[in-house]
């Protein structure tokens, strides 16, 4: 027997929160990276060809071949290789108010390590710009603890 319209019950709903609440062990490459952060210096690490990556890696990039415990302390200041523009940023973003996600190339490493840039305003940022990180006040170990980087003149 078919039921008529009024016969229906209302669809039954739930609010749902989709996250991701955890914290993500991170092993002994990215720990030491993070706790050198945490005393305000930035470390990568030299593969068995020479390269240093930062953030370091585990395995080279190249080879697949897991890197030697050859920490190598770079940086702080670098050179910005790319950069794009975020005029209004998010509520979840490093700054709130406009700023570059640049990739940095740290002085001593061969790769760019992507992280913001406080210009002030997007006629001063430039391919080849020297910058250097400001720090948190109080450091956490985590990437945060570069707050972004900023220009060097």
């Amino acid at each position: 027997m078919a039921q008529t319209e009024a016969e229906h019950e209302a669809p039954l709903t739930a609010v749902h929160h989709l996250e991701y609440a955890y914290r993500r062990s991170v092993g002994p490459v990215l720990g030491r990276f993070l706790a050198a952060l945490a005393e305000r210096r930035i470390e990568g690490i030299r593969t068995a060809r020479g390269r240093v990556l930062v953030p370091p890696a585990e395995y080279d990039p190249d080879t697949g071949d897991a890197n030697p415990d050859d920490f190598v302390t770079v940086g702080p200041s670098g050179t910005v290789t790319s950069w794009t523009w975020v005029s209004k940023p998010r509520a979840k973003q490093p700054l709130q108010h406009p700023f570059a996600y640049a990739l940095v190339k740290l002085d001593g490493a061969d790769t760019p390590l992507l992280h913001a840039v406080d210009a002030i305003d997007e006629s001063r940022m430039r391919t080849g710009m020297r910058v250097r990180p400001r720090w948190r006040s109080e450091p956490k170990g985590e990437i945060g603890d570069i707050t972004c980087f900023e220009p060097e003149a």
